[in-house]
């Protein structure tokens, strides 16, 4: 992604990971960047016609072990066909492998999976970081390359940028033979018979013949609501949140549906949100005096930039934009500029912000760029992200000649304060807040204090929360809605910049948290509206309603919102006892839930929302948040075998118990997850019954909304109930290894027998839900975790277990 955008959450969960693999990864990209001879590349993100393939020998590899298989195909010419058969075109499979199109239209035929699908140049184009996932372990670089129609330049920019891809697919590369197309043999042949045979009798109307296709929800989103927007609210304001579905990459160049179109704008306005944001690179936006081609077409970018405020402001909606500066360079840039040279880390050092013409540069750039987009309603910046920027961005400012002789609070607050003069050189209203994620705790206070007097300080509310989940205890990071907050951390941090007669805001998830983001929000919404409601009384300002996930325009958002409307009617809220806010929390679910779905549910339905916060906040926060599978539900395989892969941040669970549930031991990691799928099952049960009884002679708005919101809570009650199945599958599994006689085998051996056939069923019902709902399975900085075919593939997965390996299991081990 551009600018090197990573979840704070995930840089917090990886830093306890021998510096989160950074200065490999870092060494792995810059000499790819080095042997390309640049120092930054044009986004990575467009599909386009084939390309030259480039040199392969500098894309970083790691430690390059041999691939996995998969043996419920085969062999892995027909697994490349099965996962590319929903997203890439059949030419360009066939392009790949050596062959005619029609070889390959046959082979995927031969397996059921029906006629090809036409591949829309949008969905082609917002499906890379989807299709490397599925050929990660299937072709080599040169392939990959060839799939995409990339250079390897373009990959490694990929690598690096988007989102650190390379940390998600595990920062290796498997060592993937060449793959050409063989004509499949009589074996095969009969493979695809009884394959095709199941998935006629499985998927009567296909495996991809989706009535809302992949990224179908686009187009909805793009459409002006029927209904108006919420009545503006002077409390929590602003109230900003991030696109639900926008490309990274150079995401100013291209067309404005990539970002907020017209109506998505309307309906996030609708929602009760007055802002949105995007990340910024300033060299990108405004003249870079040293390397001016790092600039080019910035003016082509603040004129879109320009065009997306005026259509904001029509909604009445703010643009934000997220500063993390100034960016480091490579080494190289240094050799003839050694003056502006920082803290060196992994073949990059910083711009030094104690050097005047480093100084000057972030005071003029942001000054062009609030000049030329006068109605950009703010800035916030992260001083301590994974990226490299000033010299204490990482904490080691002792090496830097001239930081190292100044204190972190010093240089963090210089620099907030350089952005604030270049706002103001520009004589524009443009806000600045600055938000403390990554500053050090006895940083914290002198930062503050050197604080221009009119910059807002903003503070991640759940940060630090002490929780007990099924008697395990532990602290919450953040990206939470199974916990309430805001927590000490927070107040303390709000109640110093008060004392300043600072602006504050909170950092909160509203929408969705990577608790589970394969949905477009987590109808926990009693929760977000007890947050809304104690956050009147720690007197915050604005809202920051999520990161990068959690910006679809849902209830959760609506409600946040509706107990804005209410402090701003009355004022007394904000100092109410907990009865009263009991009080405020209830009406503002019960208007929210007759606003959306009519008088006649609405009971209903909140009743609903609380179960399913109740149930929700058993969630086993403080395991492997980023490995395990919650993301991927029941698309993601079951191994007979272990794979000895470790699991990766969002990328591939794999069978990595250990890293899932972290300190919960299985038995409570498991029993914690399915009592939440309980509980949203229960609640999915009373809203199926009141839509039959209120609802069912009607073909509504309302009706439609009631069933959307049934899909939603049931994928996500699905999600929790597979996780917890594959790891109980895995515990069986290698508890199974350890046993020598039948009679202690026959226990796991049907457990093992039951969690499969579970599994396939999960999956079954998951891909019927997303043939209805393109939303469902989709991030947008992970893209689609899963398509219908993934889902098709556990099929056969499971299949295969019951039909080959439990019986091998029962002849070993014999009653």
């Amino acid at each position: 992604m551009e600018n090197g955008l990573i979840q704070p959450s995930m840089r917090s969960s990886l830093r306890s990971k021998a510096s989160f693999g950074k200065i490999r990864r870092r060494k792995f990209i810059q000499d790819s960047l080095v042997a390309a001879g640049a120092f930054t590349m044009g986004s990575g993100t467009v599909f386009g016609a084939d390309s030259s393939a480039g040199t392969v020998t500098n894309l970083p590899e790691g430690s390059a072990p041999k691939p996995l298989t998969f043996p419920h195909f085969p062999d892995r010419l027909h697994a490349f066909v099965w996962r590319n058969w929903q997203l890439v075109p059949v030419d360009r499979m066939a392009s790949v492998l050596g062959t005619t199109p029609s070889n390959v239209r046959n082979l995927g035929e031969g397996m059921g999976l029906g006629h090809p699908p036409r591949i829309s140049s949008n969905q082609w184009r917002r499906s890379a970081q989807t299709i490397l996932r599925r050929n990660w372990h299937i072709l080599p670089y040169s392939q990959l390359l060839q799939l995409l129609g990339w250079s390897a330049e373009q990959l490694a920019f990929s690598l690096r940028e988007d989102d650190f891809l390379f940390e998600k697919l595990g920062n290796l590369k498997p060592h993937c033979e060449i793959l050409r197309f063989t004509p499949p043999d009589v074996e095969a042949l009969n493979w695809q018979k009884r394959v095709r045979s199941l998935i006629n009798g499985k998927f009567p109307r296909g495996v991809h013949q989706a009535s809302d296709p992949l990224f179908g929800f686009i187009g909805k989103l793009s459409k002006v609501p029927a209904r108006p927007g919420m009545l503006a609210s002077t409390v929590f304001s602003p109230r900003y949140c991030y696109s639900y579905f926008a490309l990274y990459g150079d995401s100013l160049l291209g067309p404005p549906e990539d970002l907020y179109p017209e109506g998505y704008l309307a309906q996030l306005s609708a929602a009760g949100a007055n802002g949105v944001w995007l990340q910024g690179l300033l060299t990108r936006l405004a003249p870079f005096p040293w390397a001016p081609r790092e600039s080019d077409r910035y003016g082509e970018r603040l004129a879109n930039l320009r065009a997306l405020v005026e259509r904001a402001q029509r909604h009445g909606m703010g643009v934000y934009l997220y500063l993390n500066e100034p960016r480091s360079m490579p080494l190289a840039f240094f050799a003839n500029r050694p003056n502006l040279k920082g803290v060196v880390e992994a073949g990059y050092a910083s711009l030094c912000t104690s050097q005047p013409e480093v100084q000057q540069h972030l005071i003029d750039a942001v000054a062009h760029l609030c000049r030329s987009v006068p109605g950009l309603a703010g800035l916030f910046t992260i001083t301590g992200s994974e990226n490299l920027t000033h010299c204490w961005s990482h904490h080691h400012g002792e090496g830097c000649p001239r930081c190292s002789k100044r204190s972190p609070s010093d240089v963090v607050a210089e620099l907030n304060s350089l952005f604030y003069q270049g706002i103001q050189k520009a004589g524009t209203q443009t806000r600045l807040i600055a938000w403390d994620w990554g500053w050090a705790d006895e940083w914290v206070n002198d930062i503050i204090a050197r604080l221009p007097p009119k910059v807002s300080f903003m503070s991640v509310s759940e940060w630090g929360i002490p929780i007990n989940r099924g008697g395990v205890a532990s602290t919450v990071g953040e990206y939470s809605i199974s916990t309430v907050g805001p927590g000490a951390r927070a107040k303390s941090r709000w109640t110093i910049a008060h004392d300043r007669g600072l602006k504050t805001l909170a950092k909160i998830q509203a929408g969705n948290t990577w608790e589970l983001s394969a949905v477009p929000y987590i109808p926990a919404v009693a929760n977000v509206a007890r947050h809304a409601a104690n956050l009147l009384q720690a007197k915050v300002d604005g809202l920051m309603l999520g990161w990068t996930l959690g910006g679809y325009p849902s209830p959760n958002l609506e409600v946040v919102a509706e107990v804005a409307r209410l402090a701003s009617v009355d004022s007394r809220i904000a100092n109410a006892d907990p009865d009263k806010l009991n009080e405020v929390v209830e009406s503002a679910l019960r208007s929210v839930a007759e606003r959306r779905f009519g008088q006649a549910v609405a009971p209903t339905v909140v009743s609903a929302w609380k179960t399913m916060s109740a149930a929700f906040s058993e969630f086993p926060f403080g395991g492997g948040l980023y490995s395990e599978p919650v993301q991927f539900g029941p698309s993601n395989l079951l191994w007979s075998e272990p794979t000895h892969f470790a699991a990766t941040m969002m990328g591939f669970p794999y069978d990595d118990l250990k890293s899932w549930r972290g300190a919960y031991p299985v038995n409570v990691y498991c029993h914690q997850l399915e009592t939440i799928a309980k509980g949203f099952e229960g609640a999915i049960d009373d809203l199926k019954r009141v839509a039959r009884r209120e609802l069912l002679d009607q073909r509504t708005h309302e009706r439609e909304l009631l069933a959307e919101e049934i899909q939603v809570a049931e994928a996500a009650a699905i999600h929790f109930q597979s996780t917890a199945n594959q790891a109980r599958f895995v515990a069986a599994r290698d508890a199974l290894s350890g046993v020598s006689d039948s009679q202690a085998a026959l226990p796991w051996i049907q457990q093992l027998s039951n969690l499969v056939t579970s599994e396939l069923n999960l999956a079954m019902r998951l891909h019927a839900i997303q043939m209805r709902d393109s939303r469902i399975g989709f991030e947008a900085s992970n893209q689609y975790y899963y398509v219908p075919v993934d889902l098709a593939e556990k099929v056969l997965n499971c299949r295969d277990l019951l039909d080959r390996w439990i019986p091998e299991l029962r002849r070993k081990w014999p009653v």
